[in-house]
């Protein structure tokens, strides 16, 4: 099945529209936990910062390759 340009687009705008709120998050997550390393749950905290960090960068790059292929093919 065929997707139009204007469907790759837009599927590459959901996914910078998803990758814009782990942008955000998960820097937060990660200063909150070096922060608390005496925490008991410092381990749980700075992994799933890092999750969410690299989820973003990981959404923003399919988003942009994406939203490039709908232009350029």
């Amino acid at each position: 099945m065929k997707h139009t340009n204007k469907e790759v687009l837009s599927k590459g705008i959901k996914y910078l529209a998803g990758a814009l709120p782990l942008a955000l998050i998960g820097p937060s997550i990660l200063y909150n936990a070096f922060n608390n390393q005496d925490h008991p749950l410092y381990i749980a905290v700075l992994i799933l910062g890092i999750i969410a960090t690299f989820a973003s960068i990981f959404l923003m790059f399919k988003g942009i390759m994406t939203i490039i292929k709908a232009l350029f093919d």
